[in-house]
């Protein structure tokens, strides 16, 4: 129970400190929203200075961040000027699509990983090992952002998968079977994104600590006594490598839900990614600095998750 309150004091720090330098780096900013309003000829400028007022944008930046933090702590995350409504509304319908896309592209990434590193280490220098990092390298030097407009040219040609957004414009009148399907074909290909830019990365790291522990002797002398290769694998070999896997689990969760912003802009994909661009483009900082919470908050909670699941598997952190 200390280690776990000792990790959640910990994130609370982190989330502080991100909420501070993110609300720094917003105010050095150039221009904001009511520079934009400026321009427009219908608002006059006493209405933009009771704007301004209105949204204490006229107050110091220490009393606008303490402001800030005391919305945040009542759940609301600020106010967007763009909106006119809290912040945490906003973000709420958007989170579930983004965990959606997110949550699937990590459950697959690392269903694929996991056999496919096994598979390799116990063949190293073979072969399919060599054609395998090949191929690994190659998705490696390929950018986010190519791999994701090139599915998206891919299925705008063959039309075989929806080109954007997440349902379908009867989506409303379909079964329940119609609407999974109609769903999963909008997921499929922003999840093939995240998972073929985030697989080689997992791949190697599971082969790299695998091969490491069929170097120990305990291996060797399972193997002379006649214990399948399989069994040995799944059931001795990888619990013993689980430990740097089980710290990077965390580190991808947080990896691909930042990826997973790019693609939804890419892709049309009505999560967090979308949300978060119009709102720089309007220069609606409570918005950003709302998004950039939530994200860092899936990130720490993703190392937090691992951490548990690093001191449930291994007794000498415990006894640490």
């Amino acid at each position: 129970m200390r280690y776990l309150i000792r990790r959640v004091i910990h994130l609370v720090v982190l989330l502080l400190g991100v909420s501070l330098l993110s609300f720094m780096l917003s105010h050095l900013a150039p221009g904001s929203f009511l520079d934009e309003i400026k321009l427009n000829p219908r608002f006059e400028p006493r209405t933009v200075d009771a704007m301004r007022v209105r949204f204490g944008l006229d107050q110091p930046l220490p009393s606008r961040y303490l402001h800030w933090l005391g919305s945040a702590i009542k759940g609301d995350l600020g106010f967007s000027f763009a909106y006119n409504s809290a912040v945490a509304p906003l973000l709420g319908r958007r989170i579930g699509n983004t965990l959606i896309l997110a949550g699937s592209a990590t459950l697959l990434a690392w269903a694929l990983a996991l056999p496919i590193g096994l598979w390799i280490a116990s063949r190293r220098g073979t072969w399919p090992d060599r054609i395998l990092g090949a191929g690994t390298s190659a998705l490696l030097a390929i950018p986010d952002i190519t791999l994701s407009l090139g599915l998206l040219i891919l299925a705008v040609r063959t039309g075989l998968f929806p080109a954007g957004g997440m349902f379908s414009a009867r989506f409303a009148d379909l079964s329940v079977f119609g609407k999974a399907r109609d769903l999963a074909a909008h997921l499929f290909l922003p999840c093939l994104a995240l998972v073929l830019s985030s697989l080689p990365m997992l791949v190697r790291h599971v082969r790299a600590s695998v091969a490491e522990v069929l170097e120990a002797p305990f291996v060797r002398t399972a193997l002379a006594h006649g214990i399948p290769r399989r069994r040995l694998l799944w059931k001795h070999v990888l619990p013993a490598a689980s430990n740097p896997l089980i710290s990077l689990f965390g580190l991808s969760v947080g990896t691909l839900l930042s990826g997973s912003l790019l693609v939804e802009v890419i892709m049309s994909w009505p999560g967090l990614g979308l949300l978060v661009l119009e709102a720089i483009l309007a220069r609606d900082f409570y918005l950003v600095i709302g998004a950039v919470m939530v994200s860092t908050f899936f990130l720490l909670g993703g190392n937090l998750i691992s951490d548990l699941l690093l001191y449930a598997a291994d007794p000498r952190i415990r006894k640490e």
